[in-house]
């Protein structure tokens, strides 16, 4: 193994992308491996584009499991864990119900605060440079209930506690910052430091920019390692190629687990499933980017298009797409935007993909033990796009020898 065999990033997502592009610009050689040369598994393509300062409580918080638990008597609703015999899920989930509590949102939240913010500066460097649109508008956080709107000025008062820029609105104000749609709310808070983008164009640009700076894409699946001495010297794709390699960066988002057993590492991971569809000729365009609080759907502006998105179904590695669950988000988006029809939706290619759930919310990044050159990068549930950039740029640190974060240390469960 020479010093110039490639750094292999595993993984075409936004993380795998982020840490090519990071890795590669610092000089290293790099190739990507990509099994899904479709883009229909990955989570990164077709989802919201949202860049999100203002999500610094991690996913594992106080009141989720109640509301979930509420939620899994109706199947419509945003948020349904499917039951089945496995004995990874139920660890999951009593790891996810330790983590559920106001202690682990104190210990988190600067951590996850600061990630975004320099995570959202790297996007506008990253815009200039390789030439994708960043739409910097903020993003509003809309409520139909008072209930709901009483719940979000909580989380307002704690985003300004710790720097992060939130307004309460009324529905004056709401109209005021997005005045070409009408919208049925009781109010909501904005974020005006978050940001909206094209996913797929930000994609596109990543593999544009990889491709200038030397890097290499290979289609295919990793499905062995070759060891030495506790270094992997070689990866052996489904197709029999062998790739000599300095660095291994595992980036395989809700598949990530399948590829560190081959180290001997259980990584406790969920595949959070989330639908979108796009409207091509949408009835009114929203300028801002919203998150509607009742219904758990995210809503953006994409160019002339509008995506919508939302649940979240925790469901292994299960693809499929529930007419239920799909039905529930496009009525949730009518109550809120009351000039669109559900009919509006009607033949649209509906979208699914997974997101990479770890048990506390807060992502695996870092080296796993016994592997000298082994670096793990997922587990970002859905702040996969907007940390992707810090992301990248930290497993570029970690390949040339800095140390990671014991919080986010991919072997902290164990």
């Amino acid at each position: 193994m020479s010093q110039r065999d490639p750094h292999l990033v595993i993984g075409g997502g936004v993380i795998g992308l982020c840490s090519a592009y990071f890795l590669a610009k610092a000089g290293h050689q790099v190739v990507l491996v990509d099994r899904d040369t479709s883009r229909r598994e990955s989570c990164s393509d077709k989802n919201a584009g949202m860049v999100v300062p203002s999500h610094f409580i991690p996913l594992a918080a106080p009141g989720v499991v109640t509301q979930g638990l509420k939620w899994m008597l109706n199947r419509r609703s945003p948020f349904y864990l499917r039951p089945r015999l496995d004995p990874k899920l139920w660890a999951w989930c009593w790891q996810f119900l330790r983590h559920s509590n106001r202690q682990h949102v104190e210990n988190s939240r600067e951590l996850l605060r600061d990630l975004s913010f320099e995570s959202r500066g790297l996007f506008e460097q990253l815009s200039a440079d390789l030439g994708f649109s960043l739409v910097k508008r903020g993003l509003l956080m809309l409520c139909r209930s008072e209930e709901g709107l009483r719940d979000e000025a909580e989380v307002a008062a704690m985003a300004n506690e710790i720097g992060v820029d939130a307004e309460i609105c009324g529905p004056e104000r709401i109209a005021e910052l997005d005045p070409q749609v009408e919208m049925d709310v009781k109010g909501g808070i904005w974020f005006s430091q978050d940001c909206h983008l094209d996913s797929e164009q930000f994609l596109s640009a990543l593999r544009r920019g990889i491709a200038e700076a030397g890097g290499e894409f290979i289609d295919g699946e990793v499905v062995d390692f070759r060891l030495d001495e506790g270094k992997v010297t070689q990866a052996i794709t489904g197709k029999g190629e062998e790739i000599n390699v300095s660095k291994v960066i595992v980036a395989g988002g809700a598949w990530s687990p399948e590829l560190v057993r081959y180290f001997g590492i259980s990584l406790p991971m969920q595949g959070g499933k989330g639908y979108s569809l796009t409207l091509s000729k949408p009835a009114e365009m929203p300028q801002l980017c919203s998150l509607l609080k009742e219904g758990r759907v995210a809503v953006t502006p994409m160019g002339k298009t509008l995506r919508v998105a939302g649940t979240m179904e925790i469901c292994g590695n299960d693809l499929s797409i529930d007419p239920v669950r799909l039905e529930g988000i496009v009525d949730s988006f009518c109550r809120f935007f009351p000039a669109f029809q559900k009919t509006d939706f009607s033949g649209l290619d509906v979208w699914s993909g997974l997101r990479p759930c770890t048990p506390d919310g807060l992502p695996y990044v870092g080296p796993i033990d016994g592997f000298a050159n082994v670096l793990v990068a997922t587990g970002h549930s859905m702040l996969g796009l907007s940390l992707g950039p810090v992301t990248g740029k930290w497993m570029a640190s970690l390949a040339g020898g800095e140390s990671g974060d014991s919080r986010l240390d991919p072997m902290r469960f164990g």
